[in-house]
């Protein structure tokens, strides 16, 4: 579904640009920034394209404030409750503010945040939650109408102020009330829409109920930017993220990273391998077929077709391309001997 384009910094999301990969960031906020900008470069790096942080006091706005201004990447102010923090997050140049309005309080407010909005040209995202949706419509039985509901309660407020900056979340811990509140809005409006499982639990459960409601939607053209929420790292939500798309047809440039579960016959350690280069495979920006076998059976004659391998037998690794083996070693020299094979494709 084609959407309006809304600009965030210097990321357009909506209007058939690629779907953009949040995540969010999991710490506190501190004055020592210096850390969180590098960090947020790494997070770019390895394809996050905007970082949400919350954002529960003044304290923190002025943080991140300060924080937006240096950042390469646009970031995103999570404001609950109090609506004078949205204010200051505005005021001081964050890139994109998001309400909730299960809890954000009166009309008045939203307006307040709105007319901000407007002299300073930030756009907003309004995030339905189906767990804190507005005390109306908290007993309603229907959850993917309600969460709809809630969203065109907010919407008339931006449309009566003539506000067309907005990106819209539907988000619920339930897969079907989910997909269902992102279909019928994605029919009714033409505001682009954020997805993702809210709560989705832990890196296994979390990616399966995430895959599952975004692949839905994405194959159905509905979504302009993504979340993968886990109770996991920042860089795994990112990776996540990216494999949904790429599985859904969305991404085609990247790495494809084939590797065996292992078993009683492996002799090379291909956990740990993987743990030690991940970071590194998911910067490369072309589309490159990486092999990582845990025994002589599988690589490299099953991984013939990778554009790179690796694989080993007690002591000794093998490296090998399209099949043919280009280098062997000790298992010390791993990821070195990879390496270099790596940056000469």
């Amino acid at each position: 579904m084609k959407t309006k384009s809304i600009k965030i910094g210097n990321q357009i999301i909506g209007s058939g640009f690629p779907i953009a990969i949040q995540t969010m960031w999991k710490s506190p906020l501190t004055k020592d920034i210096q850390p969180i900008l590098l960090e947020l470069k790494e997070l770019n790096e390895i394809g996050a394209d905007i970082v949400r942080f919350a954002v529960p006091d003044m304290d923190d706005a002025v943080i991140l404030s300060d924080i937006s201004k240096k950042s390469l990447i646009p970031l995103v102010a999570d404001i609950h409750f109090d609506y004078k923090i949205a204010l200051k997050c505005i005021e001081g140049g964050v890139h994109k503010i998001r309400i909730n309005p299960g809890n954000i309080g009166s009309s008045w407010k939203v307006e307040e945040v709105i007319r901000a909005a407007i002299d300073m040209a930030t756009p907003i995202r309004v995030g339905v939650n189906g767990g804190s949706l507005p005390s109306s419509l908290r007993n309603r039985t229907d959850l993917p109408e309600a969460m709809v509901e809630a969203a065109e309660m907010e919407l008339n407020i931006f449309e009566k102020l003539n506000f067309k900056d907005v990106v819209f979340s539907l988000k619920s811990s339930d897969i079907d009330s989910t997909v269902m509140a992102n279909q019928i809005f994605s029919k009714k409006y033409s505001y682009p829409l954020h997805l993702g499982v809210t709560e989705a639990g832990p890196l296994i459960p979390g990616i399966v109920k995430s895959s599952i409601a975004l692949n839905k939607l994405i194959i159905a053209g509905i979504g302009d930017t993504i979340r993968v929420s886990l109770s996991d790292t920042m860089q795994n939500e990112v990776f996540a993220a990216r494999e949904i798309l790429k599985s859904s047809g969305k991404e085609s440039q990247g790495v494809n990273i084939v590797s065996c579960p292992r078993c009683g016959r492996a002799s090379f350690n291909t956990h740990e391998f993987l743990l030690s280069i991940e970071a590194d495979l998911q910067k490369i920006k072309k589309n490159v077929s990486i092999a990582v076998m845990g025994c002589i059976v599988n690589g490299p004659g099953e991984a013939r077709h990778a554009d790179l391998g690796i694989t080993g037998s007690g002591d000794n690794i093998v490296i090998f391309k399209k099949g043919e083996i280009v280098g062997k070693g000790d298992s010390s020299q791993a990821a070195a001997m990879f390496t270099k094979e790596l940056e000469k494709i």
